[in-house]
């Protein structure tokens, strides 16, 4: 698992709407509080009480993913979450048939004396297509006649599921892994068939052949933009406004997508990965673009999507901004704050006075600072409405403090 940056200082706001309103227009209101994607209230009118069994409430998790989006996000919001999704990529089988076909068949009639299955559905999609052929059989055996290579567990399951067996796989689930090894063993006059992962690999394929290797090269999908890239925009917003807590992350084009995305605000984006929002990313591949951008990044040690929930169940917890306000424990969250241990939503504006008096510690701000927190557009008297909705929030005028002709502070313990 990669470790993290320092307790991050999450400039979460409002946040995005539940995911089943994602794409059902802008979040609501500012003088409206945030709908939290939560338990039954149970702790009356002014707020509900956190339990063990849901740690995540409070926060807003993004999932990038479209293939077992649902799966991901019922793991979270099990939790709590709030979660906003945003597919970055989708898998569309190739239009053109009659090309795998024919690499099909040429794979039968002269099998590989190496093949590389780089994921788990795209053989089994490809075995899927064979069958149609009446060419299942044939392939199954021409793939297993040599030294089989899977990428990964999934991978290996598939081969499995195939009748087929691998004779050696990455711990990492890495393709320069791969490639590692291969160009080790040596690869002069081998014939490799490699199942492609999404697209053309020119930097796998062409260093096999550079090799001396024979390379057949079986593309069974591709991945395509979203059929509708509003929620994807609207994550680079959240992203910069650091209106999410955390981005799921579940594959390196996906990874790439975000970025590519982001365009002019890429910068940003990175910004912010750096400092406030996690990176959770299935497995170091997956993370890769965003650690050669210098993103700190969280992976639990298994690529499974399970095993991801898990490191963000336990991470996001950690991340928390807490202190002793006026004889009261309150913790900060992505879009709520607690109190004594119950939660108390909290909107963009309250919520921007409030990190930014507790970044100050104690230290006085002046009208002018508080208002540099708040969104931009933002009138003089907004800073005394927000301050009158924060201190109701946190459950009196005591949590924060007058000084006259000066501003406003928290009273810490």
């Amino acid at each position: 698992m990669s470790l993290l940056s320092p307790p991050a200082r999450e400039a979460v706001t409002q946040g995005p709407p539940a995911r089943e309103a994602v794409t059902q227009g802008p979040p609501a209101p500012e003088d409206a509080p945030a709908r939290p994607a939560e338990a039954p209230n149970r702790a009356g009118r002014e707020g509900t009480a956190l339990t063990a069994d849901r740690p995540l409430v409070g926060f807003t998790v993004a999932i990038t993913a479209d293939r077992r989006r649902d799966e991901l996000a019922a793991l979270l919001e099990r939790r709590g979450a709030r979660v906003m999704l945003a597919p970055a990529l989708r898998i569309v089988p190739i239009e053109d048939d009659l090309r795998l076909r024919e690499c099909t068949l040429e794979l039968v009639r002269r099998p590989p004396t190496i093949t590389f299955v780089s994921t788990a559905i795209g053989l089994r999609g490809w075995m899927e297509a064979a069958e149609g052929w009446g060419l299942a059989d044939g392939l199954a055996e021409a793939l297993g006649s040599g030294y089989v290579i899977a990428r990964g567990a999934k991978a290996r399951g598939a081969l499995r599921a195939a009748g087929l067996a691998e004779h050696w796989s990455p711990e990492s689930e890495s393709c320069q892994d791969v490639l590692d090894h291969l160009l080790a063993r040596g690869v002069a006059g081998e014939r490799i068939a490699v199942q492609l992962h999404g697209g053309p690999q020119p930097e796998f394929t062409d260093a096999l052949r550079a090799a001396g290797a024979q390379v057949v090269e079986a593309l069974v999908y591709r991945w395509v933009p979203p059929a509708d890239p509003a929620p994807l925009r609207r994550l680079v917003d959240a992203i910069v406004a650091r209106q999410v807590d955390a981005v799921a992350f579940t594959s390196a084009p996906a990874t790439e997508a975000v970025l590519a995305a982001a365009g002019p605000e890429r910068d940003r984006v990175l910004d912010a990965f750096r400092d406030g929002v996690l990176a959770a990313c299935v497995g170091p591949v997956t993370a890769a673009p965003l650690e050669a951008a210098g993103v700190p990044c969280l992976w639990p040690p298994r690529a499974r999507l399970g095993a991801l929930a898990r490191a963000i169940v336990d991470e996001l917890p950690r991340r928390c901004l807490s202190m002793r306000v006026a004889g009261s424990t309150v913790s900060v969250r992505g879009h709520a704050v607690v109190v004594d241990g119950v939660l108390r939503p909290l909107a963009q504006a309250p919520m921007a006075i409030l990190r930014a008096l507790a970044a100050a510690r104690g230290r006085v701000l002046s009208r002018a600072e508080l208002l540099a927190a708040l969104p931009r557009g933002s009138a003089e008297h907004a800073v005394e409405m927000a301050v009158t909705r924060l201190r109701a929030a946190l459950g009196g005028p005591e949590f924060v403090q007058t000084v006259v002709k000066r501003g406003y502070r928290l009273r810490l313990d």
